[in-house]
């Protein structure tokens, strides 16, 4: 990572600090950036401001971004385990042994032994083995880190191919009666079906023969390091915007109407008042507009979602008392806070643009269901692509909206 620097103040690759230095480093560039966004709103108020003022203020707030980015990979790497194993000898089960061997050299004797040859679904022809599930824990971990959707939703694992998850359109009729009071049949409850089907996602890491051969490397944490971020980009892309055809559905991809015609099976939406714009006037206003379109119940657990770009935007914004609205993290691995909820950022969410709805608002456990099928599969192929091992490694997943109730959007348009 090249370093920069923006009056002072220095952005390092996160191998020169620890945890706490780079949060010490991150809370400076705040302060910073707020004291030069104060001198450009003022600047505002006299007259127009000062180019070299919010130039200055953009090139903060990108260090911002970028040091941001530095201390959620430390937090990573910090949550990783060592992947050399320092000499000590580590009892590991006979799946995990017999998969090693697999991996090293392709000799699946004892796999073949354990475990009858799982065959992929859909597709006979490609074969594989289950990981251990060490390993498959570990990506799931991992995903549950880097993906941000999936980090804020709730996820369930099944062993078929598709969820099937009923709900009630209309419950039964209730009512209040007296002690002596007749008591009629009451009219049965109307019960739909939401389907979640699971989607085959790949990755195809390369080994060279030195790195299969190296008894120190730890070939379960390679693995998982080497599709964790593959499968971690797929999957923030399909649960933001993905169409359903061999994918998840996203939750942009469901049928947006206005907040007050909202309908079951639609994503409530707000609007800025302004095409591809905030408001020029108490911009902050259409974000309370958003939080309050969400129900009392839903709003205890939400969350903000959308991209860097529209996080740097809202960063600038005060309230009436001349608080940022936008707060740093409290400690490192915590997110940043938008008006009192947690801000999680997808580089998916589309920028702001007219008729776009770039910020998304809502309890996504409840709104948002990523689907898990158990078991991640690796083939190993060495002739494809001489002298590397390629590890075709598959997963199967799935989701969708599952509270239409639980989800808005603020649209960037007019009404």
């Amino acid at each position: 990572m090249i370093e920069a620097n923006i009056d002072g103040l220095e952005t390092k690759s996160a191998g020169e600090f620890d945890l706490s230095d780079a949060f010490g480093e991150f809370m400076t560039t705040f302060e910073a950036f707020k004291d030069s966004n104060d001198e450009r709103l003022a600047d505002l108020e006299k007259r127009s401001a000062d180019v070299l003022v919010t130039e200055k203020v953009d090139r903060i707030s990108r260090a911002l971004d970028e040091q941001k980015r530095v201390l959620d990979n430390l937090a990573l790497k910090k949550a990783r385990p060592a992947l050399v194993r320092d000499g000590v000898n580590i009892v590991r089960t006979e799946h995990k042994a017999a998969f090693e061997a697999y991996m090293r050299s392709g000799d699946d004797r004892h796999l073949r032994s354990l475990d009858a040859k799982a065959m992929s679904y859909g597709s006979g022809q490609d074969g594989g083995y289950l990981v251990p599930d060490e390993t498959e824990g570990e990506i799931g971990k991992r995903l549950a880190a880097l993906s941000p959707v999936r980090s804020i939703a709730s996820v369930r694992q099944v062993s078929g191919a598709v969820l099937k998850k009923p709900f009630s359109i209309s419950g039964p009729a209730v009512g209040w009666v007296g002690e002596t009071t007749a008591r009629p049949e009451t009219a049965a409850s109307t019960l739909a079906e939401l389907q979640f089907p699971t989607m085959e996602l790949y990755a195809m890491p390369a080994a060279t023969a030195s790195l299969l051969e190296d008894s120190v490397v730890d070939l379960d944490e390679w693995i998982s390091s080497e599709v964790e971020a593959a499968f971690a980009e797929q999957e923030g892309a399909a649960f933001i915007k993905g169409d359903g055809v061999n994918k998840p559905r996203g939750f942009l991809d469901y049928d947006q109407i206005a907040e007050s015609s909202w309908a079951w099976g639609k994503i409530g939406c707000t609007f800025t008042g302004v095409d591809g714009e905030l408001p020029d006037a108490d911009a902050s206003d259409v974000l309370i507009d958003t939080v309050y379109a969400l129900k009392a119940g839903y709003r205890q657990n939400a969350n903000w979602v959308m991209n860097r770009k529209t996080q740097a935007t809202l960063r600038k914004l005060k309230d009436a008392d001349g608080n940022y609205l936008w707060q740093p993290p409290a400690t490192p691995g915590q997110r940043a806070m938008l008006m009192g909820f947690p801000l999680a950022e997808a580089e998916d969410m589309p920028d702001a643009a007219p008729g776009t709805t770039p910020i998304a608002f809502g309890d996504f456990a409840r709104g948002y269901l990523v689907v898990d099928r158990t078991g991640v599969r690796v083939l190993r192929d060495p002739y494809s692509a001489k002298p590397y091992v390629l590890f075709y490694t598959t997963k199967r997943v799935g989701g969708g909206v599952q509270d239409f109730d639980a989800i808005k959007l603020l649209k960037f348009a007019a009404a």
